[in-house]
């Protein structure tokens, strides 16, 4: 590619995250704007993301979406012997021709996801949540654990 700006939007689904294995994502619709400013030996590229992402409840198991949106930049250096361990920072061989983003999307969507994903209260599956055991919290105060009362007898 000549020197320049160019601009490229790209439309990831379903078939996109089937092909990435990790727990987390299910599948999802997210579009990415990415403007690229090409010299000589660097390319920018500058990533714009939002969309929905399908994922499982922390709770109760059932699908859900996600909504997730960001910005990302990416430095590409064409080099035959400079290696990095920048996350930001790709390095191509001189002579390479194309670069597969496929990785660094999928990466950056992924990031987006919160630490725990839950329904809002009330929206979980009831045949799953009435499995789940109740709080401490949530008991009467006389309530005591019959592992630590039989640890108290040894007194």
């Amino acid at each position: 590619m000549k020197p320049g700006i160019y601009n490229y939007e790209i439309d990831l689904d379903e078939r996109f995250f089937e092909g990435f294995e990790n727990g987390e994502i299910e599948g999802g619709e997210v579009h990415f704007d990415v403007r690229m400013e090409r010299t000589e030996h660097l390319t920018m590229l500058n990533i714009r993301m939002e969309g929905t992402l399908s994922t499982w409840c922390d709770r109760c198991l059932g699908s859900m979406e996600v909504p997730v949106q960001g910005e990302e930049t990416l430095q590409i250096r064409q080099s035959d012997t400079e290696q990095t361990d920048d996350e930001q920072v790709a390095i191509l061989p001189e002579d390479a021709t194309e670069i597969d983003l496929a990785p660094w999307l999928y990466e950056y969507a992924a990031v987006r996801l919160p630490m725990r994903h839950m329904h809002p209260d009330g929206e979980c599956d009831p045949e799953m949540t009435k499995y789940i055991g109740t709080d401490v919290a949530d008991k009467p105060a006389e309530y005591t654990d019959p592992r630590w009362d039989a640890l108290k007898e040894l007194k």
